[in-house]
């Protein structure tokens, strides 16, 4: 698939964010996690989170175009985008555990993980800390990962500490 290769080179050519870790990798999945502390109070972090539309890389995304991103922070709630010039429509995720200010947790699977046979977690949690907000971000994926989730980790740690830097940098320039 194009879209794979294009995550694996767009990947290796991102710098390495704060305190991003592979933390599992095996055949058959993967746990990749970021902390970071953003200078903001958790209110400030929150509402930034809740438009990924705003913060998300374009280049990590079907449409080339975050604007067409939306997260609906509900139960059942989608995190998805508009495809525009095809009329289409994309759910990479689906919201399963809110708590305003504190958790963010999705299930779904993102980018080219979608034509395997996995599932994926994602969760945010925050927390007040002195100079701001403290975010952990975890990405778990499992299942049938064709070459391994092992060879994966790396590259999609790259790209989601990369997106969490991105939300960062997002509230810290508002």
């Amino acid at each position: 698939m194009r879209r794979f290769g294009m995550i694996w080179a767009l990947a290796l050519g991102l710098g390495a964010p704060a305190a991003a870790e592979v933390k599992a990798a095996a055949t058959e999945g993967f746990h990749v996690a970021t902390t970071l502390v953003i200078a903001a109070p958790p209110e400030k972090v929150w509402a930034a989170l809740l438009t990924p539309g705003r913060w998300w890389n374009p280049e990590h995304s079907w449409s080339k175009d975050s604007a067409n991103i939306r997260l609906e922070p509900v139960v059942g709630g989608c995190f998805c985008e508009t495809l525009p010039a095809s009329k289409g429509e994309v759910e990479h995720m689906r919201v399963i555990f809110v708590q305003p200010g504190q958790v963010l947790r999705l299930r779904g699977a993102l980018g080219p993980f979608q034509t395997m046979g996995v599932s994926g977690a994602l969760e945010w949690t925050m927390k007040p800390v002195p100079g701001g907000t403290q975010i952990n971000q975890s990405y778990a994926v499992g299942g049938y990962i064709p070459g391994g989730g092992a060879a994966m980790a790396p590259v999609v740690d790259e790209v989601m500490g990369g997106q969490l830097n991105r939300l960062k940098a997002f509230v810290e320039k508002k």
